[in-house]
């Protein structure tokens, strides 16, 4: 146990009783859920892959979990200030790399996303999320604060130019869940309830024109619509394996849906574990994530600053609609995207930037005193 005590002044001490450390359990209990799924899942991905060692997706996640801990930690010591410092800097880093995969990138099964690097490959729009997420809170933030400053204009167009560069690669799937995120924000920022009508009626609009235009979102919607439509392979198996699971599942190890599932180890990690530890299993681990979102979600509703505000509930929203879609696609409840489970899938890119986020959304919803908040150079009442 950790003993530090109120009177400890040292950073590590304030961060200590300031930090929501219910919800820091909650994100470190998915990561320790995510090293048992390597151990259950990767060594026969490993193996049919021809890897050199049927360890190497356990030792590579252990690396990035690790590294994703020391990031989630340190992003949390940062106060509100830092933390818009630090995604500004990285919303512009990540919009560059970004630009620089429809160049320079790796192509994989049709889409530019990943930049190769020594030993790793590496995708920018993963962290683009949770940067975007803290930069568009500020600039509608800032709007609030000045009239003079068009923030929510500039918001659109930062948006606006994500979706162009992300619509080339394409990554549609990445494109929907930045711009879900940014509406919750315009929602919560207290805009005309006309507007955010008018918003759901666009990305309706931008929805049916990806589907007429890009032949594997088409796909993906007829074969969920209707499962002789194409192959369908992976969601059989998917939901082979929560049958065969059950209430309790069959054991570590005795899973046979992750020998022939392609991404058992990825995006298909959650059948695993339905087939391995059972419903059970699967609800503890639904019950984490919502947990996560529930309390950042009810601690929110007492914070006074609206940029803290926004920010917060972006991050929120980033990481339950994630979640959500992974498991909804192994549920076959949504069409197919491939999407990690957070902390839980492998993943090096993804497992980064969602500590990033994370870290961030641990450093906003830190107790602050009264003489902090007023110190914040963009404190702005939040709307009612």
């Amino acid at each position: 146990m950790m003993a530090v005590s109120r009177t400890d002044t040292s950073t590590l001490g304030r961060w200590w009783w300031s930090v929501d450390r219910w919800t820091l359990g909650a994100l470190l209990a998915l990561i320790a859920i995510g090293y048992v799924m390597m151990l259950a899942a990767s060594p026969a991905v490993a193996q049919r892959i021809g890897a050199a060692s049927r360890h190497m997706f356990l030792e590579r996640q252990v690396f990035y979990s690790t590294l994703a801990v020391i990031v989630m930690v340190g992003c949390s010591l940062l106060t509100p200030r830092w933390v818009l410092r630090f995604a500004m800097l990285g919303a512009l880093g990540a919009l560059a790399l970004t630009a620089l995969t429809l160049v320079a990138g790796t192509e994989i099964k049709g889409a530019r996303r990943w930049l190769s690097l020594p030993g790793m490959s590496l995708q920018p729009s993963e962290f683009l999320k949770p940067c975007l997420a803290v930069v568009c809170a500020w600039l509608m933030a800032e709007g609030k604060r000045s009239r003079r400053f068009p923030g929510l204009i500039l918001a659109f167009i930062l948006i606006g130019i994500v979706a162009v560069l992300l619509k080339q690669q394409p990554d549609i799937g990445m494109l929907a869940v930045i711009v879900a995120v940014f509406l919750a924000q315009v929602f919560v920022s207290g805009i005309n309830l006309m507007w955010v009508v008018a918003g759901a009626g666009g990305v309706a609009g931008l929805a049916v024109l990806a589907f007429m235009l890009h032949g594997h979102v088409r796909s993906r919607v007829q074969r969920f619509l209707d499962p002789e439509a194409g192959d369908n392979f992976q969601i059989r198996m998917s939901l082979e394996a929560f049958g065969n699971g059950g209430l309790f599942g069959r054991g570590p190890g005795e899973g046979r849906v992750k020998d022939a599932l392609p991404d058992a180890h990825a995006d298909f990690v959650f059948p695993v574990a339905a087939e391995e530890f059972g419903l059970i299993a699967c609800l503890i681990i639904l019950a984490i994530f919502a947990f996560v979102v529930i309390r950042g979600l009810v601690r929110l509703m007492h914070e006074r600053d609206i940029f803290v505000a926004l920010a917060a509930t972006g991050l929120l929203v980033q990481f339950g609609l994630q979640a959500f879609i992974n498991m909804g696609s192994s549920l076959h409840l949504i069409p197919t995207k491939g999407m990690t489970l957070p902390f839980v899938s492998y993943g090096g890119s993804s497992s980064i930037a969602l500590a990033i986020g994370m870290g961030f959304l641990l450093a906003l919803t830190r107790r602050r005193s009264a003489r902090a908040e007023e110190s914040q150079p963009f404190a702005q009442p939040v709307p009612t």
